[in-house]
């Protein structure tokens, strides 16, 4: 992999992880039309997802401050059970991480996988745009949760993104969508998406650097720290704009986008 290419690749990652258009699956897109390589090796991908997740530390700073705070005070306050809520969140992507994630890695390189992935993103997102819309009865009866969302809700969106691992299934755009037709407000689900992904992909990203996947890499180290730095500048933009996004924007016209996108693949690939 060449440096701009690391480059170009990091802008993609970066640009793409907080819109619900999958982030993985336009690496591989990007991959096809760069003509790099697809190899067994995935440490650039963990790498540039670990920097947009550095980004989501960075913008959403205050907000984690003030639940460590409250979590380390060892008691029944707002911020330990939101915590909790996350916890309860990871157990499914923990479940695929553990006993999965040889299947998972198959199918990575597969760029019709991501075509079908994007329809089954477009169709999430267009149905939970018209559940979540004023005045559309909900499936499930609207009760006010702590923090604005219960555990069981918590437990549906981690579901949602034990999924998402698959690429083209957006992370942020099932987990939002899961969450909005679950009865979770626009609001609350924008921060509970981009905060719940933060310990799985860390501790990813741990684990490839010390079980020795990082010197075993055939992406070289400029590569790998220039397509995080592009990552993560650019994953600073993207996760401010999709913020105001979930909160007001339909999400009807991200599901065009990948349908559109996924019929690209189709006809051309």
């Amino acid at each position: 992999m060449e440096w701009f290419e690391a480059v170009i690749l990091g802008l993609v990652q970066g640009l793409t992880e907080f819109l619900p258009v999958s982030s993985s699956g336009h690496l591989e897109i990007g991959k096809v039309l760069l003509g790099v390589e697809t190899t067994d090796d995935l440490l650039f991908t963990t790498m540039v997802h670990a920097a947009t997740v550095l980004s989501t530390i960075v913008v959403f700073r205050k907000q984690i401050w003030d639940l460590l705070k409250g979590f380390f005070k060892f008691s029944d306050n707002d911020q330990m059970d939101y915590v909790l809520k996350i916890a309860v969140s990871m157990i499914p992507v923990l479940i695929v991480g553990l006993f999965f994630k040889d299947s998972v890695e198959a199918m990575f390189g597969s760029i019709h996988v991501v075509g079908v992935a994007l329809v089954m993103t477009a169709l999430l997102l267009f149905f939970s745009d018209r559940a979540s819309r004023p005045g559309m009865k909900s499936i499930f009866p609207e009760k006010e949760y702590r923090n604005g969302i219960s555990y069981w809700q918590a437990f549906a969106v981690g579901l949602g993104q034990a999924f998402a691992v698959i690429p083209g299934l957006s992370r942020s755009g099932t987990t939002i969508s899961t969450g909005l037709i679950c009865g979770v407000k626009r609001d609350v689900m924008a921060q509970f998406s981009f905060l719940m992904v933060l310990v799985p992909i860390l501790g990813e990203t741990f684990l490839e650097v010390v079980g020795g996947d990082f010197a075993a890499s055939s992406v070289g180290g400029t590569a790998l720290v220039l397509g995080f730095v592009s990552a993560f500048v650019s994953g600073l933009f993207a996760c401010k704009v999709m913020i105001a996004l979930v909160r007001k924007a339909k999400l009807s016209w991200f599901a065009l986008y990948c349908l559109i996108a996924a019929a690209a693949i189709f006809i051309f690939a």
